[in-house]
Order: structure tokens, then sequence, then C-alpha cells
């Protein structure tokens, strides 16, 4: 169950009024995963309940990021609401996942991560 709807791409942490909530801690231990567009798998769909999102905790998936990503680089939440930004130096636990795709900009984009155990 999730505190509220979020959109594809949120990063997400266990904690809130439910489940998980968006994620605001620069390198949350708490994580939980990236909202997913098309889930492959979909636990607990039966459930009776207000408020879920597909979590993404292993696979590729489009997630909001900060600044500027080269392909490969580590990501992990950021102090930014639902988003992550580059820590090539994050310990496990920390980890979103990496970057599929280089995102030349400064500000907020989304690229395609690989999320999962790295």
């Amino acid at each position: 169950t999730s505190d509220a709807e979020y959109e594809v791409g949120t990063v997400l942490q266990f904690g809130g009024e439910a489940e998980v909530t968006e994620c605001k801690i620069f390198c949350d231990q708490r994580l939980a995963g990236v909202v997913s567009t098309n889930p492959a798998y979909l636990m607990n769909s039966h459930m009776d309940v207000d408020t879920t999102c597909a979590v993404a905790m292993t696979g590729r998936v489009p997630c909001k990021v900060l600044g500027l990503v080269e392909k490969g680089d580590i990501l992990v939440a950021s102090a930014k609401p639902g988003y992550a930004i580059v820590n090539n130096d994050a310990a496990a636990g920390r980890i979103i996942g990496k970057a599929l795709e280089n995102k030349e900009t400064s500000g907020n984009g989304i690229i395609e991560v690989v999320v999962g155990k790295h």
C-alpha cells in the first residue's frame, strides 16, 4: 500500500502513513524501489485497499533524476522528494540501481535505470 498515488519513476521508501511513501532523504537506507510502468509480476494485486502502486524492486524502469548522469552511474535517493541522484560511492542498501542512459542537463528529468542489487 502507498500513502498517495505516485507518478511513474518516483523513488519510494518504506514508511509514511502506509507501507511506502515518497523518499525525501538523501541516500536513505529505507529505500523501497521505483514506481513502475509495466510490471512483469505484480505481487499482492488482490489487495482491497484505497491506494497502491507497482514498485519495481528489480528490472528496467524509468526513474526521476536530478542533475547530470552518465550511463553506468549509481543512483540513490535525493533530498528532493521522489527523485534519484548520482552517488558512485553509495553503500549497499541505499542503491536504487544503475543508469542505462546519459542525462546531460542539470535539472530534473527521467531516464531508464536498472533497479536491483549492484
